[in-house]
């Protein structure tokens, strides 16, 4: 469908669409994720924000109001979410996720969060398509460590240890996989050695990667990373119940991808090589934020391992110009690897060009199949 001549139907793809469009190619979405990140290094994109790099607009409840029945933020991750985003190159495209999420859902038989993907034209500001985004959001969450093991892992890595066996830490080993074919062994840190999550995540590796046998549910952290070439974290946590990671469990020329919780002392990890998403998205992070001292005059943790970069540099303890960025990196900009044993953190938070650059090659191989259901949005515009 081209909105320029004339077409007015809305392209609607619910989950099933999506699957039959290749949402779950985790092999595919690394590659898309590859061209997202160079655009993101060329300039060629926008999001919200002053300085157009945010992750995007979030509503939260209070915890208390004295207007009867207004919701309050009384369970775990409560918020909405709009990712607004511009993104050029082939994809020539705008849109928006919009994110809703309630811990409670569970109880209610529904996902913790539910999202919703809208594409539009960038020349006239069509929508073009509605999508069911969970599936979308998973994967290409998952895509970045991928495409971070791509540029920055050692080849010949061997051990893998999710940390995190959620739906994001299933999302995230379909794309270490896809790109790391010497893994012989993976290591699991759930919550305990008898979660259902973590006994369900060697379910999963038998039925999408069967060639792996060596498998082990692990008992604490420093038992799962001692031994591992790639860490991918995934962890679930309280606000403020960071889990706390110790430099000397980590492996020379192990590459360390974070993507939700971190908390490490700083100094330890001075020397270790530093790579994000977004930097101007964590510089925007420690502004808002404003993280103070402890009683013995210690930076506070903030859970983000780019934002703790940033407090990092304001504390003297590194320039923030030796932090590189990944699209720098697939650009030639930055170097990938520099040696075998070089230790490497990567920081990834996801931002909204992720969601549009997914969802447009999404929409674009449903329409070649002819998958979903149109929308009329008007048979003539109407105004008063």
């Amino acid at each position: 469908m081209d909105s320029t001549k004339g077409e007015t139907d809305i392209l609607y793809l619910n989950e099933d669409d999506m699957i039959e469009a290749g949402v779950l190619d985790a092999g595919r979405c690394v590659d898309v994720m590859e061209e997202t990140m160079g655009l993101l290094s060329d300039g060629d994109c926008l999001m919200g924000g002053p300085n157009h790099d945010a992750h995007g607009l979030m509503l939260f409840f209070p915890k208390e109001s004295p207007i009867p029945g207004f919701p309050l933020n009384d369970s775990a991750d409560r918020r909405f979410i709009a990712m607004p985003a511009y993104l050029g190159g082939r994809f020539y495209k705008a849109g928006v996720k919009w994110y809703g999420s309630n811990g409670r859902n569970k109880s209610r038989g529904l996902p913790r969060s539910i999202l919703m993907f809208m594409l539009n034209d960038v020349e006239t500001g069509m929508p073009l398509a509605y999508m069911s985004a969970n599936l979308l959001s998973a994967m290409r969450t998952g895509a970045m460590p991928g495409l971070a093991v791509r540029k920055l892992a050692r080849p010949d890595s061997e051990v893998l240890t999710i940390l995190g066996p959620g739906v994001i830490g299933k999302a995230n080993y379909l794309a270490v996989m896809s790109q790391m074919k010497n893994i012989k062994t993976v290591m699991i840190k759930g919550s305990s050695p008898e979660s259902k999550s973590a006994k369900k995540f060697v379910d999963f590796i038998h039925k999408h990667t069967p060639q792996i046998k060596d498998i082990h549910i692990c008992a604490t952290m420093e038992e799962a990373i001692r031994p591992a070439d790639i860490v991918v974290e995934a962890i679930s946590c309280k606000e403020g119940e960071w889990p706390e990671y110790k430099a000397e469990w980590f492996k020379p020329g192990v590459t360390f991808i974070c993507t939700n919780a971190f908390n490490m002392e700083y100094r330890s990890i001075v020397d270790m090589r530093k790579v994000v998403d977004n930097l101007g998205m964590f510089v925007n992070y420690a502004d808002e934020d404003d993280e103070g001292y402890d009683e013995n005059g210690n930076r506070d943790h903030t859970g983000c391992m780019g934002e703790d970069f940033v407090y990092m540099s304001r504390d003297g303890l590194l320039d923030l110009d030796t932090v590189d960025q990944l699209g720098d990196i697939v650009r030639g900009k930055k170097p990938g690897r520099k040696s075998d044993d070089e230790m490497i953190l990567v920081s990834i938070e996801g931002i909204p060009i992720e969601d549009v650059a997914w969802g447009c090659e999404c929409y674009e191989q449903a329409l070649k199949k002819g998958i979903g259901t149109k929308l009329k949005l008007w048979d003539q515009p109407k105004a008063l």
